[in-house]
């Protein structure tokens, strides 16, 4: 262990990302996981002790995962977000599902609840959505492959390991999965800041659920929208009139886990 440590390389082929995972949480919920291979952990080497330090040294020795001690300036340099707490996890790519498998749940298990991003393109919303997804029992999260932020550092470390835990799919393009969603039984729902219906007032039992969420601005487009059985809102009762859509997601998500 030194400062002489060299920024693993990563691959440069299309998918989930993940490869490098930023942020004291993140990088423990990474190695706790032993989801994917983990390369090696940096740590800075003037960081105050920490419980959750001792965690990551004690996990990453018991997987036999390379630790190094850098310079300050080396991983604040490598880090891809700014503030990484002084750890860094060199990762392969999340691994990923296929849309099938998210549909179809094993025996005995809850019916699917899944998030679709229409357009989200800011890793902090993105981040929240995914770690509130998580905490909320979605059993699935799939991303459009382009115009869209996949899982980048600062979305690991906005997600807190989240990331780590949901599986995830990527498809070519929303309106079609919606369709092969709805062929399969699942209700598909679109967060709409336009719809008249309450979220409040949606009848969800326990059937398989796929919520849409879209960007800040824009909101889902108009072929998703079509493509969804219902549209709800959140009702909104001061002066600003609408939610990012991490903090919109949130009470989506545990609106219907309440439903469910």
């Amino acid at each position: 262990m030194g400062p002489q440590a060299t920024k693993p390389r990563q691959s440069t082929k299309l998918g989930l990302g993940g490869e490098q995972v930023e942020g004291r949480q993140a990088v423990r919920e990474l190695l706790l996981a032993n989801r994917r291979e983990v390369r090696e952990i940096w740590m800075a080497s003037d960081l105050d002790p920490a419980p959750v330090l001792d965690d990551i040294r004690e996990l990453a020795a018991e997987a036999r995962v390379l630790l190094k001690l850098v310079g300050r300036g080396k991983l604040d340099a490598a880090a891809r977000t700014g503030a990484p707490q002084g750890v860094l996890g060199f990762a392969r790519p999340i691994p990923e599902v296929s849309l099938d498998e998210l549909i179809h749940t094993k025996p005995g298990l809850p019916a699917p609840f899944l998030i679709l991003s229409d357009g989200i393109t800011d890793p902090g919303n993105l981040g929240a959505l995914l770690r509130s997804a998580e905490c909320a029992g979605v059993t699935g999260i799939v991303l459009p492959q382009h115009r869209a932020v996949h899982i980048t550092p600062a979305v690991t470390k906005a997600a807190a390991g989240s990331v780590e835990h949901i599986p995830m799919t990527t498809v070519g393009g929303l309106p079609t999965a919606i369709r092969d969603l709805r062929a399969e039984g699942v209700w598909v729902i679109g967060l709409d800041e336009r719809a008249e219906k309450p979220i409040w007032d949606l009848d969800l039992g326990a059937r398989a659920v796929a919520l849409v969420l879209g960007a800040e601005g824009p909101g889902i487009s108009r072929l998703v929208r079509e493509r969804c059985d219902e549209l709800v809102s959140i009702p909104m009762r001061g002066r600003l009139s609408s939610l990012n859509v991490g903090t919109a997601g949130a009470l989506a998500c545990f609106e219907v886990a309440r439903g469910r």
